[in-house]
């Protein structure tokens, strides 16, 4: 029997907790094996794996939602699955069958159940699919063996103003990725390319850095760990580029936007035009949507004040609004991105 949880759902950070299992399955003389149910938070692997000295490493993220009607909702599973093969194919690494990502996330999220955070609380269970190269090797040189391993954990909000005004910052002096690099596939590397940027950031008292393009430091790129978006005169408009990761969170927005009747525009942005913004936010699988109130370009010294008001903007209160109601299940799923655990 295992122990009464005695959480405090409402005030869980966005940090990893414990939950009683994970799933693997391993890549093995050219198959996949069999799924493994393990309670243990380590794994075994040979000093000469080729993640940790080349690393071939890629993950996904994605939620899964306690909804009004007790249901258990897991947003957009099969779009998670579909990146995570071209994660794979980026990085020389065996492409995981949808068929089996799909078992493996639905299997831990049900044996998990029980760290699914109530519907009220605004806090959600996280996924964490991996997929790692293990098999030995000096030379440089793709892996002939993998493990594909899923974890989950409860988490509250990722930033602490939850959906509140955050104040990001320009810091020309770093690169996220390099053009026509890594940035468009979802691997470890990329994130710790941006860990300097982003605690430089952090002291300085803003919640992230918006990248510009790696190749001519004009453009809008990534926003830390999210996507960026902004409206303009009505318009959804949000940056297109072969370094940013395609966010799903992103794709879902644009989906709603339309919906909406809303206009959408995924093109080169200039830094200049943050002048004529209404609307800006961060988003992505963990933040959702983090409405920006202004961007401080620190080089130049120029600040965009975009949140005048001191307020979310309205457009994009109403897209986090549809998206949050169609994940615990208050809105019609029309687009059919949830999958009910049974």
């Amino acid at each position: 029997m295992k122990e009464n949880l005695n959480i405090d759902w409402s005030k869980l950070p966005f940090d990893y907790m414990r939950t009683d299992y994970n799933v693997r399955c391993y890549f093995e003389n050219g198959k996949w094996g069999d799924i493994e149910v393990s309670d243990s938070e380590n794994i075994n692997m040979h000093i000469a794996a080729t993640s940790l000295h080349y690393g071939q490493e890629i993950f996904e993220g994605l939620k899964a939602f306690r909804g009004v009607d007790g249901k258990i909702r897991i947003f957009r599973l099969h779009e998670n699955a579909m990146r995570m093969r071209e994660s794979a194919t980026g990085l020389c690494m065996e492409p995981i069958p949808v068929e089996l990502f799909e078992e493996m996330v639905l299997k831990v999220v049900k044996l998990n159940e029980r760290f699914v955070p109530p519907y009220g609380t605004g806090a959600s269970l996280y996924i964490r699919p991996l997929e790692i190269g293990m098999s030995a090797s000096v030379g440089v040189r793709k892996a002939s063996e993998y493990l594909f391993m899923v974890l989950v954990t409860p988490v509250g909000p990722y930033f602490k103003t939850g959906f509140g005004l955050t104040n990001i910052c320009i810091l020309r002096e770093f690169d996220r990725v390099a053009p026509k690099g890594t940035g468009r596939w979802k691997t470890g590397g990329n994130y710790a390319a941006g860990l300097a940027a982003g605690e430089l950031a952090h002291s300085k008292g803003y919640s992230a850095v918006l990248f510009l393009d790696p190749r001519e430091k004009k453009y809008l790129d990534e926003c830390g760990p999210a996507n960026f978006f902004a409206i303009k005169d009505g318009v959804y408009i949000t940056p297109q580029s072969e370094s940013i990761l395609p966010s799903i969170t992103n794709k879902s927005f644009m989906q709603l936007a339309e919906d909406m009747g809303i206009k959408v525009e995924q093109r080169h942005i200039p830094v200049e035009e943050l002048e004529e913004v209404q609307e800006a936010a961060a988003c992505g699988t963990a933040a959702v949507a983090s409405p920006i109130g202004e961007i401080d370009d620190i080089d130049t010294g120029h600040k965009y004040v975009i949140a005048k008001d001191g307020k979310p903007g309205p457009i994009t209160t109403r897209l986090y609004n549809s998206l949050r109601a169609i994940q615990y299940g208050e809105q019609p799923d029309v687009h059919n991105w949830c999958t009910i655990v049974e």
